[in-house]
């Protein structure tokens, strides 16, 4: 891994910091190229159950670097995964994003490619790509309105204006608000709480919530059933229940 994204394992949690404070942490083509490669470690590391994404220096993302796009013309758009390498194919596992500062453009799309998002209280969300003629395509109009309600995210989407912390947790799209510099500690403390669970289940659940936002009512449960049968039949379905019966913490083993 580059200088351009730091990824750290505490327990079993991967930190993944884009590292590029100077430039408010806006993504180039480069950095989009590490990205993948921590995306892709977070899913193959079996110790790890969960990811979280920050930035360095006090700044989540400001989103494309437009002064790398204005001298090379390359988007930090990887093919079949998006800008970043992850707003149009996710991690398998779950994500959180802690910020501080500003998310904007894609930083804030980067954002809402996440399952989970703690904020300082004087962070920034916004989508303000309408200001320069172009629209947020990297989620931010297909995603906003599914987290927030539809008026609340056309006002965000079609003014291009910014949005407090505060406000977003009003209306449900931050986790935890939080005081400022103490993001990424209490990223940390909700992501142990989901990692003590049975990381195959958590995996599962994220998959039956994102991929079921489609379904139809008359077919849902048809379409659920074979996509979580192997949970019942898991190693860690049976670790689970025993641990209960034995008033002790379960030892999961993934499958």
């Amino acid at each position: 891994m580059s200088e351009l994204v730091k990824v750290e394992i505490v327990d079993n949690i991967q930190i993944v910091t884009v590292n590029r404070p100077e430039a408010r942490n806006a993504i180039n083509y480069e950095t989009a190229l590490e990205l993948v490669k921590a995306w892709d470690q977070l899913d193959d590391n079996d110790k790890v159950v969960i990811g979280i994404l920050t930035g360095a220096g006090n700044t989540f993302s400001s989103g494309m670097d437009l002064k790398a796009f204005a001298a090379n013309g390359q988007r930090p758009v990887i093919e079949g995964r998006g800008f970043a390498g992850l707003c149009e194919r996710p991690p398998r596992k779950p994500m959180i994003a802690a910020i501080e500062g500003y998310a904007l453009a894609g930083g804030c799309e980067m954002a809402l490619a996440c399952d989970l998002i703690v904020a300082a209280s004087n962070a920034s969300f916004g989508l303000p790509e309408v200001k320069r003629g172009i629209v947020p395509g990297s989620g931010g109009m297909l995603r906003l309105p599914s987290r927030i309600p539809y008026h609340a995210a056309m006002e965000a989407i079609l003014t291009g204006d910014m949005m407090p912390a505060r406000r977003a947790y009003e209306l449900g799209l931050v986790n935890r608000l939080v005081e400022p510099g103490k993001a990424l500690e209490q990223a940390l403390e909700l992501a142990r709480v989901v990692a003590k669970n049975g990381p195959l289940a958590v995996q599962t659940a994220k998959k039956i919530v994102t991929e079921s936002r489609d379904w139809r009512q008359a077919d849902m449960f048809d379409l659920q059933r074979p996509r979580i049968a192997h949970i019942f039949t898991s190693a860690d379905a049976k670790e689970g229940s025993t641990a209960f019966a034995e008033k002790r913490e379960p030892v999961w083993q993934g499958k």
